[in-house]
């Protein structure tokens, strides 16, 4: 017994001290600019309705900005958005155009070696295609050798091409992609359920479909630079996710925003609910 106190000790003791090292590292440069600057700076999707897309006046509104609106109001500062792709919202992070990224982005660890990707994750989706119901499919080999159409900077583009042999024609935007499957240069769209699903619920895709069981399914992340992922930065944003969770701010956020409820969400409130739980 003594000898598991003394094991136990000494371990807290060295995290303690790792802790105090990193945090003595840290510059927290990006968080005290906007502290400085009064207003916070965070890029999100306009393209991607019902997490972040463009109203009728052209605001950028959806889950994600009310998740941004959030952050902003918890360090008493004013909010700015920035709109960014799939295939430069890590770049902007990285360049200092934005200070957070709440982007609809999976969390994958070769993009955690570019931005701090803090947990816990805050929501997932995986990858399934719209496609007609004209075409009847039912399995992903129905794809091979066909045209698909694709998000530029989409990780699962590569994957269904390598896994299905199929050609992702790849667009900027996503209403360039849907559009390309409404004229037919494609037979299908793939792209994050959650997404399609939306879509599909509209009302403006009755001939349409998601027919085949999603895979690869990956919890989103946020993320901050990534030399303030183990500083204050990154450690306020990560206990905000936490709290996010545990309140129920997530869940009041999907039922806002006509998003169907996810088990992730609902295991994620019991999971944080009690701290001691954990």
């Amino acid at each position: 017994m003594k000898s598991f106190l003394k094991t136990a000790v000494s371990s807290v003791a060295l995290t303690a001290f790792s802790t105090t090292v990193a945090m003595a590292e840290c510059t927290n440069e990006r968080w005290n600019a906007v502290m400085e600057r009064g207003t916070l700076i965070v890029g999100v999707k306009a393209d991607y309705k019902p997490w972040g897309f463009r109203d009728e006046s052209g605001n950028i509104v959806g889950m994600e900005i009310d998740m941004a609106a959030d952050v902003a109001r918890a360090m008493g500062v004013d909010l700015e958005l920035v709109a960014v792709q799939s295939s430069n919202r890590m770049q902007f992070l990285e360049q200092g155009k934005i200070d957070l990224m709440i982007a609809t982005m999976s969390d994958r660890a070769d993009r955690r070696e570019i931005v701090g990707i803090v947990g816990p994750n805050y929501y997932t989706s995986g990858t399934n295609v719209m496609s007609p119901k004209a075409l009847a499919f039912t399995e992903w080999t129905d794809l091979t050798g066909k045209k698909v159409c694709g998000k530029q900077g989409a990780f699962y583009n590569q994957i269904v091409e390598e896994r299905y042999d199929v050609e992702v024609v790849a667009f900027t935007g996503n209403a360039e992609a849907k559009q390309a499957l409404r004229d037919k240069k494609c037979v299908a769209w793939v792209y994050d359920d959650s997404s399609i699903g939306s879509d599909l619920a509209s009302g403006n895709w009755d001939e349409f479909e998601m027919p085949l069981a999603s895979e690869d399914d990956n919890p989103w992340g946020l993320a901050v630079p990534i030399e303030e992922q183990n500083c204050v930065w990154g450690n306020f944003m990560s206990g905000l996710q936490y709290t996010w969770h545990q309140d129920g701010t997530l869940m009041a956020l999907e039922e806002k925003w006509g998003i169907k409820p996810t088990a992730y969400l609902k295991d994620k409130a019991e999971r944080y609910g009690d701290w001691l739980a954990e």
